[in-house]
């Protein structure tokens, strides 16, 4: 009996919608990873890209636990001396939740070529309605 390898031509792309609604903004980041790597997958295979689409909604209703709202920060770096820039998590759901989980999922994902390509199959929205009807997406309970 061989091991059974996935090719990416074999692969038979799915979409799932993701709500975010009520829950830890990263249980939802890994659920979405685990999806767009292809992880619930039986015919998973680390070398090969075998993920699925995933439509994040309602990323602004996803919750951060304990006090990470307020002592959470997102750093960015311009490239110039002295240009630190942080913003607090509470000030970045308000204004930017999809940047958030986006963020969020684009971390669990690994730094290659498969985590790059995965990355722009994820589609992240703030509120309930998305442009992605005539994929006929399904939900993904958790």
């Amino acid at each position: 009996m061989s091991t059974f390898m996935a090719k990416s031509s074999d692969i038979q792309r799915k979409w799932y919608v993701v709500d975010a609604a009520g829950k830890p903004l990263g249980r939802v980041a890994v659920k979405a990873a685990d999806i767009l790597r292809g992880k619930i997958k039986p015919e998973f295979t680390p070398n090969a890209d075998c993920g699925d689409f995933v439509i994040v909604i309602n990323a602004d209703k996803a919750v951060l636990t304990g006090n990470k709202l307020v002592n959470k920060h997102y750093y960015k770096h311009t490239g110039y001396i002295g240009h630190l820039k942080d913003v607090n998590y509470k000030t970045l759901m308000a204004e930017k939740p999809e940047f958030a989980m986006a963020k969020a999922i684009k971390g669990m994902l690994p730094d290659t070529t498969i985590g790059r390509k995965a990355l722009t199959r994820l589609r992240v929205y703030k509120g309930e309605a998305h442009n992605h009807a005539a994929q006929k997406p399904e939900v993904y309970e958790f």
